[in-house]
């Protein structure tokens, strides 16, 4: 089991920014992703990237607000957040896993939880 640790989460006003990161061992990851679940609401997949690659996929809520990124020499993904709402309220976890999400993986199946067989704790975003 791989060990992740997010961080950065924070309360902020509508239309602010925030960066969260996440601490993860690299080796035999091909991807990684940041989820949410927000009050009363599933697990959804948000972005995902491809180790290495830079191949990156989002759902269309976040797409244009968030960007994902990895600092390889840091061994820390990192999530950009701008343009924030109270809809992005939620509890953000990182997770990474060992198949490859790009090229001819859906996009649906990146941000599916099931891909993926490592996770964060989690850090809550309170968008107030």
């Amino acid at each position: 089991q791989v060990q992740l640790v997010e961080s950065g989460g924070d309360f902020v006003q509508p239309g602010g920014s925030l960066r969260l990161s996440c601490v993860a061992s690299l080796d035999g990851r091909h991807c990684m992703a940041w989820f949410r679940q927000g009050p009363g609401k599933e697990r959804e997949g948000i972005a995902s990237t491809v180790t290495g690659r830079g191949e990156t996929t989002y759902v269309d809520s976040v797409k244009g607000r968030f960007t994902i990124s990895l600092d390889n020499a840091k061994s820390t993904m990192y999530l950009q957040m701008n343009s924030l709402e109270p809809e992005d309220t939620a509890i953000y976890y990182c997770a990474s896993g060992h198949r490859y999400c790009g090229g001819y993986v859906s996009r649906q199946v990146a941000l599916t939880a099931s891909w993926y067989n490592s996770w964060g704790q989690g850090t809550q975003v309170t968008v107030s």
